[in-house]
C-alpha cells in the first residue's frame, strides 16, 4: 500500500493526473488493483484525484496557452482516460470567440514564413496548421480566408 501511495504522490506532486492515468502507472508498476483502487477510492474522497477538475484546467491550458482547438484538445482528454460526458463539459466552457482568436494568432505568426510562397500553397499550409492544431473547418476557413486577406491588403499597400 505505501509503495502504491508513493507512486501516486510523486505523479501529483509533477502535476494533476486523472485517475485513468493514475491507474495505468500503478499497473505498470505492478500493483495489485484492488489496492490502487483502494488508494483510488481514498484519493478521490480527500480532493486529490477529480477528473471534472482535472479536465477543466486542461481544457483551459490548451485552449489558451497552447492555442489548440475543440478536437485536439478532446483527444488529449480522451487519451487521459477522461470519461465523454466531462470531457465535453470542459470543453463547452471554452469561449467560441476566443478559440477564433487563438486560431487567427496561430495562422498569422505562420503566415510570416510563408512570405514568398504562392497563394494557393500559403491556403494549404496555413489550413494544415490550423487543422492539426485542433480547429474546426469552419473556424479553419474563415480564418485562413481573413488572414490571406490582411495580406493581400498588406502587399497592396506596399505597392502603392
Amino acid at each position: 500500500m505505501e509503495v502504491a501511495r508513493k507512486i501516486a504522490l510523486d505523479l501529483l506532486a509533477v502535476r494533476a493526473r486523472s485517475e485513468h492515468e493514475l491507474r495505468t502507472a500503478m499497473a505498470k508498476k505492478n500493483v495489485p488493483p484492488d489496492i490502487a483502487d483502494e488508494l483510488v477510492e481514498r484519493f478521490t474522497e480527500v480532493g486529490l484525484i477529480d477528473d471534472a477538475q482535472f479536465a477543466a484546467a486542461l481544457t483551459t491550458s490548451r485552449a489558451e496557452f497552447s492555442q489548440r482547438g475543440r478536437y485536439r484538445i478532446r483527444q488529449e482528454l480522451q487519451q487521459k482516460g477522461i470519461d465523454k460526458e466531462t470531457a465535453e463539459a470542459a470543453l463547452a466552457e471554452i469561449d467560441p470567440e476566443s478559440e477564433r482568436e487563438a486560431a487567427l494568432a496561430v495562422a498569422r505568426k505562420k503566415l510570416r514564413s510563408l512570405g514568398g510562397v504562392e497563394p494557393m500553397v500559403a491556403r494549404r499550409r496555413l489550413a494544415g496548421v490550423l487543422a492539426r492544431r485542433g480547429f474546426s473547418g469552419g473556424v479553419v476557413s474563415g480564418v485562413v480566408r481573413q488572414v490571406l486577406g490582411e495580406s493581400a491588403d498588406a502587399q497592396s499597400d506596399d505597392v502603392c
